[in-house]
């Protein structure tokens, strides 16, 4: 036992080295857990015998839920209604699209049987958030065209649908008959929708309503939670991929106590999902099996990444009059990585009489993604034109806060105030306090750290706050072309009572507006409402 023990914190610690150097190379850590996993493997150097695809499929397909669950918890809901209806259509009709083309291509051009070639298809018809979004974010990548959270939206929500296909094709697998398929399909998603939306809701009552939880306890609650959401549909034969993502959706946008800390600690949870589920798959790959399975595997990524991807874009885009640029980047950036894989050794443990060797075409396809797209990735965003250099591709993510609950007051400096006559630099302030803006003669002045205050000045200092009604929210939002502020005076904005813009920031320029201003695209506008 103990040993079992110590060669798992091995693998960990080795995990984390190896992603300190793959931070240093450009290249995805992802790839190196797999490398790392060969190393121990039957073919390795340790020569470690391990080929349970049962034990592996349940270990993963936990692992699988928590990063599913996490990547609704941290998706924020597009304020764009077209994005939002683009990412839904790439999600669901984009991902059976690709399934299909890829299918077809399989059974027509590789003469797979039918059953194969679908099964492949739907295994890697998913694309992988958690690669796609550690390129972004290392590289401070933000997109235009509200790309960064349609991506993040759709390869959240994808992998529902590619287990959706891939059980429908163990079903036909083993029946060889199509008539069940409907029932299947109504089942699958009404039960997982259903499911997750209820799930959701009785959580956020229990966080809102009742006392249950206590200090500490919540971040366990919300553990249970996910494996509920995964496990009640699974049972009732629903889609738990698809229910536990809904409910991590709902929660990750609804306000409830603790949620930062829980998503930190969600971080940590999927991190060492990531780490168990490539190192399991490295692990479990045979490298002298990969040289007959590497022709109809580069086959197929050559065709998925060049035709089958790039053409369900188009579909699903073009009808919105999305920029080829948009549509280019949206086609490369569907990394196949661990839902894949993991789909695989699903059908593999669920099938023992395949014809072609599933594992290992899908474990090349998802090697060559990782490797070649991921690190082109920074590349082809550049040379599509497509990186937002005003905007932090954090903001997609809701551990951003965009959004901060302060206080705010007016400070009037006197001949005998303390703080007349001295430089902001100089006054001690709390950590959680801030100078916004200084009114001097009917002047408004954004202050820095040499700003001298003087008699007769208003100072508006804001202070952050938590837990109190009598908040103002300080806001900010990025103008683009879809922003319905765009072009327009800010005395024709109706925004209600209560409503001010403090301040727009313009290229490297910020400046306090009047109701002449005229509001720019890609402004930054910060605003606050009561």
């Amino acid at each position: 036992m103990s040993s079992i023990i110590l060669f798992c914190a091995i693998v960990i610690f080795s995990c984390i080295i190896t992603n300190k150097f793959s931070n240093k190379l450009g290249m995805p850590a992802l790839l190196f857990f797999m490398f790392l996993g060969m190393l121990f493997g039957s073919d390795g150097i340790f020569r470690l015998n391990f080929d349970d695809y049962n034990l592996t499929s349940k270990l993963c397909s936990i692992g699988l839920l928590f990063i599913i669950f996490y990547g609704g918890f941290c998706t924020k809901r597009i304020d764009n209604k077209k994005a939002t209806v683009q990412a839904i259509l790439l999600s669901s009709a984009g991902t059976v699209i690709t399934a299909l083309l890829t299918a077809a291509f399989c059974y027509y051009v590789l003469k797979m049987p039918f059953a194969e070639s679908f099964l492949i298809g739907s295994v890697i018809s998913s694309t992988d958030a958690a690669s796609v979004f550690a390129i972004l974010r290392s590289k401070r990548l933000n997109l235009k065209y509200n790309t960064a959270p349609i991506l993040e939206f759709e390869s959240g929500s994808n992998d529902p649908f590619a287990y959706m296909l891939t059980i429908i094709g163990i079903s036909f697998l083993h029946s060889g008959r199509a008539d069940s398929i409907i029932p299947m399909l109504i089942s699958q998603i009404g039960i997982g929708i259903l499911s997750g939306i209820a799930i959701a809701y009785f959580a956020i009552f229990v966080f809102k309503k009742t006392r249950i939880l206590s200090e500490g306890t919540d971040t366990l609650f919300m553990l249970a939670v996910a494996l509920a959401a995964f496990a009640i549909p699974d049972l009732t034969g629903g889609n738990g991929y698809l229910s536990v993502y809904i409910t991590g959706l709902i929660l990750g946008n609804s306000e409830i106590k603790n949620k930062i800390s829980m998503i930190y600690f969600f971080d940590g949870v999927t991190a060492l999902c990531q780490i168990v589920i490539f190192f399991l798959i490295g692990f479990l790959a045979f490298p002298h099996k990969i040289p007959e399975s590497i022709i109809p595997a580069c086959l197929i990524m050559v065709f998925l990444s060049f035709i089958a991807r790039p053409l369900a874009a188009a579909i699903i885009m073009l009808p919105f009059k999305a920029p080829l640029s948009q549509i280019s980047f949206i086609s490369w950036a569907g990394l196949r990585g661990a839902a894949s894989i993991v789909f695989a050794i699903l059908v593999v443990a669920d099938s023992s009489a395949l014809k072609y060797d599933l594992f290992h075409i899908v474990f090349i396809v998802v090697l060559i993604s990782v490797a070649i797209q991921g690190s082109l990735l920074p590349f082809i965003a550049k040379r599509e034109n497509m990186i937002d250099r005003f905007c932090d591709v954090r903001k997609t993510f809701n551990d951003y806060q965009q959004e901060s609950a302060i206080n705010l007051s007016i400070v009037k400096i006197t001949d005998k105030h303390p703080w007349q006559g001295l430089q902001l630099k100089d006054i001690n302030m709390s950590d959680n306090a801030l100078v916004l803006l200084i009114n001097r003669a009917n002047e408004k002045i954004i202050p820095n750290g040499d700003t001298t205050l003087l008699p007769g000045d208003e100072v508006l200092t804001g202070t952050t706050v938590e837990n109190t009604r009598s908040n103002i929210n300080l806001c900010e939002t990025t103008i683009d072309e879809t922003h319905q502020w765009l072009n327009k005076k800010i005395k024709d904005l109706n925004c209600g009572d209560g409503f001010l813009i403090a301040i727009i920031k313009r290229g490297n320029m910020s400046f306090v507006p009047n109701g002449n201003t005229k509001i720019e695209l890609d402004d930054t506008v910060v605003f606050h409402s009561v």
